[in-house]
């Protein structure tokens, strides 16, 4: 069985993945953000299969320092698959300490941050899930690199673009070298709470987006996905937004990460 790393697994599509997971017998270690919630997450996902968690990591996804020590905690459990769950559509606090626009730091930059750091322990067979979504929009740079504010919607289709295309650029980097990288729409307005307070509906049932995480995690047809779309709504990899194709803004984008976390 394999040892997966699930981030914002304390509710929602994290915690029931993560709990399928364990229920088909794999290790996890999960992150959240706050103490108390994930005690409670661990002790639902061991209660799927006792002993199922070797380790739970607490870590705001918002702040990159913490991030790198997420990272570093994370390489000494073992980890061969990250799940790149956590992400943030509305917030009472958009922009972070550094000035930049919460929605592209937990959403884009974190899990760049926290794949680039755990590289060297991943496994040739490992994998990296980073969780995309139907709504992308063509990348501001300038509000990437916190110059410019956006609506909500605005900063969270941008920001999920953004990773679907840091996603194909790092598997082309990668090539035969490296675990597979694969983004993900796990299918539109699900009942988590996100859905909830951005768009005030209940949702479409979270099982249908557990399902196809599981099977980006764990299934054959994503062993040889890498730097691929899958899009849950078509039931298919399909090309994400027109922009995220675009090789030279897509390096333009990863530019813009790496000098953001070089500052």
């Amino acid at each position: 069985m394999t040892t997966i790393m699930i981030t914002g697994a304390t509710d929602g599509i994290g915690l029931a993945t993560a709990q399928e997971l364990a229920e088909q017998g794999h290790d996890l270690v999960l992150h959240g953000r706050n103490a108390e919630k994930l005690r409670a997450a661990r002790q639902a996902v061991e209660g799927t299969r006792a002993g199922s968690v070797v380790g739970t990591l607490l870590a705001d996804l918002a702040d990159l320092a913490q991030v790198a020590g997420l990272a570093t905690d994370a390489q000494d459990l073992g980890v061969e698959v990250l799940v790149n769950n956590a992400g943030v559509l509305t917030t009472d606090r958009p922009i972070t300490d550094d000035g930049l626009d919460v929605r592209f730091v937990v959403n884009t930059i974190a899990p760049y941050l926290l794949t680039r750091r755990l590289l060297p322990s991943l496994p040739r067979r490992g994998r990296v899930v980073n969780l995309s979504s139907a709504a992308q929009a063509p990348v501001d740079l300038e509000a990437l690199r916190g110059g410019r504010r956006l609506d909500d919607r605005s900063a969270y289709a941008q920001s999920k673009l953004a990773i679907t295309m840091w996603t194909r650029h790092l598997a082309r980097e990668l090539g035969q070298d490296g675990p597979v990288v694969v983004a993900v729409n796990p299918g539109s307005l699900l009942a988590t709470k996100m859905v909830q307070d951005g768009f005030g509906i209940e949702g479409n049932d979270v099982g249908i987006g557990v399902d196809v995480l599981v099977r980006a995690a764990t299934g054959d047809d994503f062993a040889d996905a890498s730097g691929k779309y899958y899009d849950n709504d078509a039931r298919r990899f399909a090309d994400p937004h027109p922009s995220g194709m675009d090789d030279q803004r897509t390096t333009a984008v990863v530019a813009a990460i790496e000098a953001i976390l070089s500052r």
